[in-house]
């Protein structure tokens, strides 16, 4: 399960060592990990990351698919986890150490700054290929971190990008070598400690305004 740690200023939530999909046990700690972030007081930043072969892999459709009367409730709940990051008034950084696929594609797009393993594991968003459609959401959220050409790309092919590809792409912000990730995403959100704070808040707010609101419709989630 997902642990909250802290250096200094700088929070470090380590989403698990397995596939980490989004269960709704897992959302719960996410959620509640996030929740210690943002209520903590003075500069402070956040790295998410994760330990062994991927960042995360995304829904739970193991679950989903024995829970088939809770669909609707379940992606409210993660389309939320979504829009709390994507607006934390704190800077938030992915360290993606491991294959970043689906859902954990976008929780990763969440986050102010993505770093991504140079040599290994894959970002990818494989809904084409699986016959799973975007809700609009989450087709708001890619659509609102990603530039037209990057986003086309990575949401009707499901190309699987590596580091170098991820990085030219603009997917992340930084390709490095594994031993380090977590250290230059920590050593990114340290220097951004300062900005916490209900302005940055604001900005993310007004700044994702029309991708929020489509995360926050419980309403119509689905489409």
């Amino acid at each position: 399960m997902p642990t909250l740690d802290r250096q200094d200023d700088v929070f470090i939530l380590d989403l698990g060592d397995g596939e980490n999909r989004f269960h709704p046990d897992w959302l719960i700690a996410v959620d509640a990990a996030v929740d210690e972030v943002e209520k903590a007081e003075g500069p402070r930043a956040l790295v998410t990351a994760a330990t062994g072969k991927f960042f995360s892999n995304g829904l739970d459709l193991d679950w989903l698919f024995a829970h088939a009367d809770r669909h609707q409730d379940y992606v409210t709940s993660v389309h939320g986890l979504l829009a709390r990051v994507l607006s934390l008034p704190v800077v938030t950084v992915a360290a993606l150490q491991g294959h970043t696929f689906a859902a954990g594609a976008m929780l990763s797009l969440a986050h102010d700054f993505r770093v991504m393993r140079a040599d290994r594991g894959y970002w990818c968003l494989p809904e084409a290929d699986i016959n799973i459609p975007f809700t609009p959401g989450m087709s708001a959220l890619i659509q609102a971190r990603l530039t037209p050409q990057s986003a086309h790309e990575a949401m009707t092919t499901a190309r699987r990008y590596g580091g170098h590809d991820a990085l030219a792409a603009a997917l992340v912000d930084h390709a490095v070598d594994e031993h380090a990730v977590r250290r230059t995403a920590v050593d990114v959100a340290r220097s951004q400690v300062g900005k916490a704070g209900p302005t940055l808040g604001t900005i993310k707010s007004r700044m994702y305004a029309p991708a929020l609101a489509a995360l926050r419709d419980k309403d119509t989630p689905l489409g």
